[in-house]
């Protein structure tokens, strides 16, 4: 008899607790004293349809309470059942109905399903943030390398976070301008003056255009001075044209080595034909002499122009002085 009445009331406990799982009763009667109209049968279809009716209830109530009657339960179970943060979406609500700052749900829900925390875009809204720029380095027209940073003042342009560019687009802007700033400046002692100067031509290019930020303010926090690029680039064309003359004179050098090479290879020619053409020549005076066509005295008067020739060399041809 015990055992029996252990297992119903077993059965009794498990069959009430499905039931206020599948009826929040007490979901209903918070909502009801919260003053948010929503029916029982409402809430176990919600269940049926796994959607988190603590969440959607207490949404509801958060919402009710900070005057927000455009927001149904229709359309925070839709944003749910979208993969859509509901708690942040009428956290961001609240806020932006607290600052004054005209933002719908259809625009929140937006924002949220495009990715974005739509709660923390509101907070931007009202507080603007500042992002710190890296090393931005840039070359004036006198030649010297500055290294700048900068602090720029953004604030959330909430019609513009679905399909603005992000922060990275921002510093990327403001850096191009920055550079832009000191390369049209005629000496790096102009950009250590007047430092101001920047900002004022980075700000007159509306950088923040297509972007979900609205710029500021645009402050220089800090210059260096880099390296000489001028003169660095001066020595590496001094050092490149000296070495195309090098090169050049490498090239003019060989060129004449192989016109020398072959002038003498053409007289060691000549002289080997002149060899030949004298060893030749006892042969042509013997047939001369054979055919009658040299007699001796023919003979000897060629050997006395021959002696002749030689003195005349010899006499010419400078005496070397004597070593000491």
């Amino acid at each position: 008899m015990e055992l029996t009445v252990i297992i119903l009331a077993a059965v009794a406990l498990l069959l009430l607790c499905i039931f206020f799982y599948y009826v929040p009763f007490f979901l209903w009667i918070s909502a009801r004293v919260s003053g948010v109209r929503i029916s029982l049968m409402q809430l176990v279809l919600m269940r049926i349809r796994k959607v988190p009716v603590g969440t959607i209830v207490q949404a509801m109530i958060e919402a009710h309470k900070a005057g927000l009657h455009d927001v149904s339960r229709d359309d925070l179970e839709a944003h749910y059942l979208a993969g859509g943060n509901v708690e942040k979406v009428v956290h961001a609500l609240v806020s932006a109905s607290k600052a004054n700052i005209d933002l719908g749900f259809k625009m929140a829900t937006a924002i949220d399903l495009a990715g974005r925390d739509v709660f923390q875009a509101v907070q931007m809204s009202v507080n603007p943030k500042v992002i710190d720029t890296p090393p931005v380095t840039a070359v004036a027209k006198d030649g010297i390398q500055l290294i700048a940073k900068a602090r720029v003042t953004v604030r959330a342009n909430i019609k513009q976070l679905v399909g603005g560019a992000g922060e990275d687009t921002v510093l990327a802007r403001v850096g191009e301008g920055i550079v832009s700033s000191i390369g049209s400046s005629e000496s790096h002692k102009q950009v250590l003056e007047n430092p101001d100067s920047i900002s004022k031509l980075v700000l007159r290019k509306g950088l923040d255009s297509g972007t979900a930020f609205e710029i500021l303010s645009i402050d220089i926090a800090d210059i260096d001075i880099g390296k000489n690029i001028g003169a660095a680039l001066q020595i590496d064309q001094a050092q490149a044209d000296k070495n195309i003359a090098q090169a050049k004179a490498e090239e003019r050098r060989a060129m004449a080595i192989a016109l020398e090479q072959e002038m003498k290879a053409k007289a060691q020619e000549a002289r080997a034909k002149v060899i030949e053409a004298e060893a030749e020549l006892p042969k042509a005076m013997a047939e001369a002499f054979t055919s009658g066509n040299l007699g001796i005295m023919d003979y000897y008067r060629m050997k006395n122009v021959q002696a002749d020739t030689n003195m005349r060399e010899t006499i010419a041809s400078p005496v070397s002085q004597p070593t000491k």
